[in-house]
C-alpha cells in the first residue's frame, strides 16, 4: 500500500475526489485545507499514479490511516444540538445533544470540515418538524443524518460519484435512517419538493446550479449553499441574483463561507 498527498483548491476538490475513486483508491483523508492524501493497495501503480495527479508516493499502510484518523478525528460538538464522534470514541453524549458517528475512513462529510459545520449548524437553525430536505453532493450522507435527527421527516440525498453514494447509504443503515440515495445532481430533482436544499460543494457547482437551488425550494423554502470561500461570494451572489434569487445571509469560520437563499 502506498499513499499520495496533492495539493487542489475548493474548486477543484470535488473533481478530485471523484477521479482519485475511479482510479481505484482505497481511501481519502483531508491533511488540511487543500491538502488531500489518498490511499492505494497496488504499489506496482506508483508511477501510473504520481503521472496521473502529481505529488510523491509514500509506503503506508492501514495502520498510518488508522493512526492518522484517531489523530485528527475528535468528538465535536457542533451547534447546540448536534455531537459527532468517531467510531471508536465511547465519550458519553452531552445532555441534550444527539449523537452522529463517523467512520474512521471516511474523511470528507466528517464534520472536522469549516464548511460541514457551517452547513449543520445552518440546518439546526432551519429545519422544522415535517420538513423534507435534498442534499445534493451528499458524500458521506452526515447532513441528511443530522436534518432527520433535527427533526426532518424526509431526506434524499445526491451524489454524481456512485462511489460516494454507496458509502452514503452505507452510513445511513448503519444510523438506522431512512434516506433516500440516487446518483446524479440538482437536475434529476423535481420542482418544488424541498423545504430546504442544502448543497456543500464546490463554488463553481454551486453557481452553476443556481437556478436549480430555486427550483427545487418549496416557497419560503431555505436553500444552505457551501463549500466556498470569502473571495467566492460575489460570485455566487451574481449567479443567485441572476437566477431570480438573492442572498439572505452569509455566514464564515476563517476563511470558508456559507450563504443562505
Amino acid at each position: 500500500m502506498f499513499s499520495i498527498d496533492i495539493e487542489r483548491g475548493q474548486a477543484e476538490k470535488d473533481f478530485a475526489i471523484a477521479e482519485l475513486w475511479e482510479a481505484g483508491c482505497t481511501g481519502i483523508v483531508e491533511v488540511d485545507g487543500t491538502i488531500m492524501r489518498a490511499f492505494f493497495d497496488d504499489d506496482q501503480r506508483q508511477a501510473e499514479i504520481i503521472a496521473q495527479f502529481g505529488g510523491e508516493a509514500t509506503p503506508a499502510d492501514m495502520r498510518d490511516w488508522v493512526a492518522f484518523a484517531r489523530e485528527h478525528l475528535k468528538p465535536m460538538k457542533i451547534g447546540e444540538r448536534i455531537f459527532v464522534i468517531p467510531e471508536w470514541c465511547d465519550e458519553a453524549t452531552p445532555e441534550g445533544r444527539f449523537r452522529i458517528t463517523i467512520n474512521a475512513g471516511l474523511a470528507f462529510g466528517t464534520g472536522a470540515h469549516e464548511t460541514t459545520r457551517l452547513c449543520m449548524e445552518a440546518l439546526e437553525r432551519h429545519v422544522k418538524p415535517g420538513a423534507t430536505v435534498v442534499d445534493i453532493g451528499t458524500g458521506s450522507g452526515i447532513l441528511c443524518e443530522a436534518a432527520l435527527k433535527l427533526g426532518a421527516t424526509r431526506a434524499f440525498a445526491s451524489d454524481t460519484d456512485p462511489d460516494a453514494t454507496a458509502v452514503a447509504k452505507e452510513n445511513f443503515e448503519r444510523a438506522g435512517v431512512q434516506v433516500g440515495v440516487f446518483t446524479g445532481s440538482a437536475d434529476a430533482v423535481a420542482s418544488h419538493v424541498a423545504d430546504i436544499v442544502v448543497a456543500n460543494i464546490s463554488p463553481a457547482w454551486i453557481a452553476e446550479l443556481a437556478a436549480d437551488w430555486l427550483r427545487i425550494l418549496k416557497p419560503g423554502g431555505v436553500g444552505i449553499l457551501s463549500g466556498f470561500e470569502a473571495a467566492d461570494v460575489p460570485g455566487i451572489k451574481a449567479a443567485i441574483e441572476k437566477a431570480g434569487g438573492s442572498l439572505a445571509g452569509v455566514y464564515g469560520e476563517g476563511e470558508w463561507r456559507m450563504a443562505t437563499i
